[in-house]
Formats: C-alpha cells, structure tokens, sequence
C-alpha cells in the first residue's frame, strides 16, 4: 500500500539502510508502484516511501534546492487559493501538484507548517541543519501510521508488517486491541492488534532524532466544537459555497478521474456542485455478478444526468473461486484491519483502476454530515472465546461508552478513523482516493449546523435542489427526492425504509430468532423484488454456498482447532448451524477467518529479511536511550 516507513537510531549506517529497504520490500505489493529510500546517516533517519506512479506522492524524495530538507509523505494534501497566495507573496511560487510547496511551506512558518496542510496524508520531513526529522499526519489520522519505540531506535509505517518484517519479536496480539477488535470490528483509542505497536495519534507532530521523541499534538477537535451554531439559511449558504469552492482540489489532475456512484445523497451533492473540467471524468458503481441493484439503476440515471459515462463494475465468477486469495490478500494488505467479509473491495478496486486510477467518492459523507455511524458491538456469540478475551471486550465496552461526546467529533475523529479505516486501506491499495467530506474546512463548518438540521438530510437535499435541477428529480436509494415535504414524500420514505431493512436483515442481518425460516423469508422477499434491491454483498449466503467449501475448510483446520483464543466444541456446532441455516453466524465466522489469517500470514508467513538477524545479534547494548523514547 502507498506510504512511507523509516528508523530513527545511532545504529551503524549500513544497518539502517538494510532496515529501511526490508520495510519498503513489506510495503511494495503491485507493479504500478513507485518507490524509494532516503538515508540521513548524520540525523540517524533512515527512511522509504511508496507511492502510485504518477500520484501526488510519486515525486519523492522532495527536496529544496540546497538539499538541506527532505520530505517523505504518503497521500495528498490539497494546495488551498490562501496557501498559494502567501507562499507567492513570499516569493515563492507553488505548483498544486507537485509537493515541493510544502517545504516551502515548512520554511516559511517552520514547525506551525503542518497545521497549514489539508488532506489526508502522512509525512516524515528531515532537516539535515537541525540533524532531526519531523513525523505528522492529518488532522483526523486516516493516513495511519503504526510505531515501535525499541532499546535499538524509532521503527514507523504506514503498514504494520514493515515493523513485523523487522522486529519479530512483535509478531503477537495485544490482547486488548484484539478484543476491541473481535467485540467492535477494529481497536479504539490508537491501539493495534500487535504488541508493542502503537499508532499515531490524529494530528500529531513528533520530533525525532536518535535516542529522543518528542510527541506533540498540532490539532485537536475542541478548536473546533466551541463554534457557535449558524441559522439554518447562514449554513445553507456556506454549505454550498464551501463545497463549490473546494471540489476543484478534489477533481484537479493529470491522471483520468472516475467517480464512484452510489443511489446516495453524499455523492448527489458532489454531482450537484462538480465544477466544469477539461476532460470528462467516467463513473461507475461496484455491483453483483448479475441483476441490477437501487446503486446501479440510480447511479447511471445521476451520471446521465451530468452528460457522463456510466459503468458497471461486477463481481465476477473468479471472485468466488479464487476467494482464499482475495481473502488473504484483503487481510494481509490491511494488517487485520479489515477482515474477509470485506474481501470485495481489492477485487472491485482493481477493477476501477482499469477506468481510471483517480477516484472521487462521497465515502464519509453520512459521518461527517448526518452523524452516521456503525461504529457500535458486534455482538459475538459468548461461547465463541476464552474468558480472558470475554472478559476484555466487556472492558472495551466502557472504553466505548466514553467515547460519544460531541456527535461531529465522534463521526470524524473517531468513527472514521478507526471502523472506516480498514476499506479505505484496501482500496488504497490499488486506486488513489479522494473525498471532499474530509476537508478541514467543511468538516469546521459542519460543526456548526443548526439544530434543525442535525442527523437530518434537509440540508443535502436543498443543496441537490438549487444546483442541479435534473438530479434533484432523480431519488435516492432511502425515497428521498426533491425538497422534503409532502405526504408522497414521507410515504416515498417509509417505503424505501422498509425495504432497506428487509434487504439488510436477508443478506445480513437475520436475527437467529427468523433464521429457521430463511427459505421462506428468501422466496418472498425474491418474489416482491426487494432481495438484493439495495445489497449486492451477501456473505451471509454465500458462507453457506458458494465459498461453503473454504470455510469449512479453514473452521477444520487444526490451526483453528488448536488455537486456544476460541472454544473448539462451539466452532464445530456453531458452523453445523450455519451451513444448515438454522442461525445466523457470519460475525463469527468472519472472525475466525480473519484471525486465522491474522496469524498464518502476520506472525508465521513473514520472512526475516537476510542481515536484520544477524545486525541484531551483535548490535551493541542501546538500554541508555530507553527512558528518552
């Protein structure tokens, strides 16, 4: 996956490069990457950075002329009209993409540059004057980055396994992170699944040279909640212009642009406000190997609408057959944080690239703006663990409850950081995403709606309503069409409501009270046109048939059978009842599977690269930098 890595420490140079370039081989998963390594013997930063080719990140390592500072970053950030303004008044002249603007930036303001940068993006930045190296990332921490603080140095990573890669000794779970894991769906609060891992806080800027870190926040969101509420009219208003006037950050490049459509109101607004570009972007929706879903139907109806191509992008028949592939893949790209019920989003990502590697999606949309969250308990069967795990994910569960506080904070700094995390790694993986829903500045503003319309779509819909007359005639997958009043209107929604729950409880959800009654449920819900008429995922079904061969053999595997996190005598009848559909256990499964695959290819499949063994051996003792890390 893009991103960069590196190690801090007093270590000879030769070893430093060694660990630098092991890290970049753990992150350098497809051809159409670029990369590279930077070495700062004199500062004790030895460093790697891996990009799509042509990206914004591509053109590394950054340096300014006199090569005295060096940036390394992952992801993008946005060259907003203030920015360039001031650099231009300082002299010095910015181009939007290309990242040499930053350290610019950097020399203008110094450390109080980062707090300037908008996007989602990590970034290490060397100063070779000072012999020190400046770690930061975005304001929310979507662009992760995991840490290791050793007796031997600072390791960090976009992706775990560059640390597993070189520090073995860390291939375990901490039990709490896994049990925020299996009780939530990912961890909470910067925890990782690993031990001794960490991960970078949201807006963090941290010091680095050998034997010191100085950890320190840039931003945090209370500088944002103490903002005053706008009138409903104030906040249409700037709604509308600041969307205007920050989607052309977002659709500006060299490469081809796709869109991602959805039946939704997120990427309604986008269409709605899209500025005019030089070379017509291609849309497309992510859809099943056959039928049509709300997605599909509406999506080609909103691209028509704007004048543009729409395709389908489908699953096909090797997604089935090859699913041991796509799983693993889907795990081991992810670090585990995102498990095999996501195993889709790689296959129809690269599926996407082939249209265009650029994508611009209304993905946190709902978060940010509606307080949308399914950051919540799965609710795993008891019986499935140990104790000790039970025991940990009732403590998670308080970890949890204190986490709700302000409803716009929770949505973008903790909600989407963390449970949004593991999909939007995947498809990083293979395409360059975009999503305005992040911006520092509509995120500032959405602090500030008004009561009437918080958790409420009014504002979106009135948005659709006086941009883009033809779109705001086109409903939404959830019956909302036009501006919202009226019976036809509320009885449009219910309809639509209804029928979303049922497609969810079909595909995903059914309660293991209805489960003995699925064929029924499956053949009414067929006949009335409603399966599969908002979802085209349905593990749930396909755990029983078309991948019933893999799970079976995986749950009978002696490394599930043998593992002493799970209760062997439940797996067995837990999958009986599965596969005969008397309940519904996919959370579970997903689970085992995921952890499964966790273990054989994070702890056990990981090579120790030729050198880093025998470095460590007879690396000498380092115990007095300990305290200062």
């Amino acid at each position: 996956m893009p991103g960069i890595a590196g190690f801090i420490s007093r270590r000879p140079a030769a070893h430093g490069r060694r660990i630098a370039e092991a890290m970049l081989e753990a992150m350098r998963h497809e051809k159409f990457y670029a990369s590279g390594t930077v070495a700062e013997p004199a500062a004790g930063v030895f460093a790697a950075w891996v990009a799509h080719e042509n990206s914004f990140a591509s053109r590394q390592p950054v340096a300014e002329p006199g090569g005295d500072i060096v940036l390394l970053l992952s992801g993008e950030c946005h060259l907003d009209e203030d920015t360039r303004q001031f650099l231009s008044a300082k002299g010095r002249p910015a181009d939007a993409l290309d990242p040499a603007w930053i350290i610019s930036l950097y020399q203008e303001l110094g450390r109080d540059f980062v707090g300037k940068l908008n996007g989602l993006f990590s970034g290490l930045l060397i100063d070779r004057r000072l012999k020190q190296a400046l770690l930061f990332n975005d304001r929310y921490g979507m662009d992760r980055i995991y840490f290791a603080e050793t007796s031997d140095g600072f390791y960090f990573a976009s992706e775990a396994k560059a640390l597993l890669t070189v520090r073995p000794e860390l291939r375990e779970f901490d039990r709490d992170g896994l049990a925020q894991l299996l009780g939530f769906g990912c961890t909470l609060e910067w925890k990782s699944i690993f031990r001794g891992i960490g991960v970078l806080p949201g807006g963090s800027l941290w010091t680095l040279d050998p034997g010191h870190c100085q950890k320190r926040k840039y931003f945090t969101p209370e500088t944002w909640e103490a903002a005053a509420p706008l009138t409903p009219p104030e906040f249409q208003a700037r709604l509308e212009a600041t969307l205007k006037r920050i989607l052309p950050y977002y659709v500006k490049t060299k490469e081809n642009l796709g869109i991602s459509l959805t039946a939704g109101l997120d990427s309604r607004m986008i269409m709605a406000c899209l500025p005019p570009l030089p070379r017509k972007p291609v849309c497309y929706t992510y859809t099943a190997e056959r039928g049509r879903t709300l997605d599909d139907r509406i999506g080609a109806r909103v691209a028509r609408a704007c004048g543009l191509e729409h395709q389908l992008l489908r699953l096909g028949a090797d997604f089935y057959s090859d699913f041991a592939a796509h799983a693993d893949r889907t795990v081991y790209i992810t670090d585990g944080c995102f498990g095999v019920t996501g195993s889709h989003e790689i296959y129809l990502c690269r599926l996407a690239r082939g249209l265009a590697p650029l994508r611009l999606t209304g993905v946190f949309g709902g978060e940010v703006m509606r307080g949308v969250s399914f950051l919540k308990p799965v609710g795993l069967a008891p019986g499935l663990l140990d104790e000790d795990l039970n025991r940990r994910i009732d403590a998670a569960a308080g970890v949890f409850a204190n986490l709700k506080s302000n409803p716009y904070t929770f949505g973008a700094f903790k909600n989407i950081p963390w449970n949004i995390y593991g999909s939007w790694t995947a498809s990083r993986s293979q395409i360059s995403s975009r999503s305005p829903y992040l911006d520092n500045e509509l995120v500032a503003l959405v602090y500030q709606t008004p009561e009437l319309y918080r958790r409420s779509a009014l504002a979106a819909l009135r948005l659709v309503h006086d941009n883009n007359a033809a779109l705001d005639k086109i409903p939404t997958d959830r019956g909302f069409k036009g501006e919202a009043r009226g019976l036809p209107f509320y009885l449009r929604r219910l309809g639509a409501e209804v029928t979303f729950k049922i497609d969810y409880i079909q595909n995903e959800g059914l309660p293991n009270l209805l489960a003995p009654a699925d064929s029924l449920f499956r053949a009414v819900t067929g006949a009335m046109g409603i399966r599969g008429l908002h979802k085209f995922l349905h593990y749930r079904s396909w755990f029983r048939e078309e991948l019933g061969s893999y799970v079976h053999d995986v749950l009978t595997s002696a490394a599930v059978r043998e593992n002493p996190l799970w209760r062997g005598g439940f797996i067995s009848e837990m999958a009986a009842q599965h596969r005969a559909g008397r309940k519904n256990h996919v959370m579970e499964i997903n689970a085992i599977l995921t952890v499964e695959a966790i273990e054989r290819l994070l702890f056990r499949g990981l090579p120790i690269p030729a050198g880093i063994a025998e470095d460590r051996a007879v690396a000498p003792s380092l115990a007095s930098t300990t305290a200062s890390l």
